[in-house]
């Protein structure tokens, strides 16, 4: 069944109701209500076993979508192939246009050229793979795995958006970090490995640093220039 809403009360009064549920319970109504193809992205950040792990108990099998820049750290591909084995995962790589990916020593050298550099570094090698994906699997309901304790810029995160011509579900948008950490361990499930060096928010390794004291999260990506790489806005 594919949900239509009429007006923006309506998508309140769903938000309203997701409200009500809890992670699994959000998950299991997007995919009886929202339209396919249904997938989810995953980042393998630091704590992206616990959404994988609820994905994989609803839905074995969904398109897990994985932007690959080709600079992530090496410990992320491990990660990948970890969880990717454990839960048999369908997982398929955004990657960037080969004509048009930067190279190494451009891509070292961001943190010199300021904000711009930056988000034209992640329209290639994040926005536009992502946007190709989604659009070649006709995908009609993107599950992510955002919360609003992530980021000041996420503090009024929605569990349910309409983005792009497509439904995006945010079912883990109300968990905090205690949350996450109760999930891993009821189900003995892992941090990324670069988690215990002080890696809070794990992307490309060019552009990602370990928290340091007096730092907020949202500070340890892009140099501390801008929190969003453009995925999600």
């Amino acid at each position: 069944m594919s949900l239509k809403l009429n007006s923006s009360s309506d998508l309140i009064a769903v938000n309203a109701h997701l409200a009500e549920l809890d992670a699994g319970q959000r998950i299991r109504w997007a995919l009886d209500n929202l339209p396919a193809q249904h997938v989810c992205s995953s980042s393998f950040g630091a704590q992206s076993a616990a959404l994988l792990h609820l994905l994989n108990t609803a839905a074995p099998g969904i398109p897990v979508l994985f932007v690959d820049t080709g600079f992530l750290f090496p410990e992320t591909y491990e990660f990948a192939n970890q969880l990717t084995q454990r839960f048999r995962l369908n997982v398929l790589r955004a990657l960037p246009n080969e004509s048009m990916r930067w190279k190494e020593d451009e891509v070292a050298g961001l943190q010199h050229v300021g904000v711009e550099a930056i988000t034209r570094y992640n329209q290639i090698h994040k926005v536009e793979p992502m946007q190709r994906l989604l659009d070649q699997l006709q995908a009609g309901t993107w599950i992510a795995g955002l919360r609003r304790a992530q980021s000041h810029s996420r503090s009024e995160l929605d569990f349910l958006q309409r983005k792009g011509g497509r439904w995006k579900v945010n079912p883990l948008a109300d968990w905090t970090d205690r949350t996450i950490g109760r999930y891993l361990q009821q189900h003995d499930l892992p941090y990324h490995p670069l988690w215990e060096q002080g890696y809070v928010s794990i992307g490309d390794r060019h552009l990602t640093q370990a928290l340091m004291p007096g730092e907020l999260p949202e500070q340890t990506r892009f140099f501390g220039l801008k929190r969003e790489c453009g995925l999600h806005e």
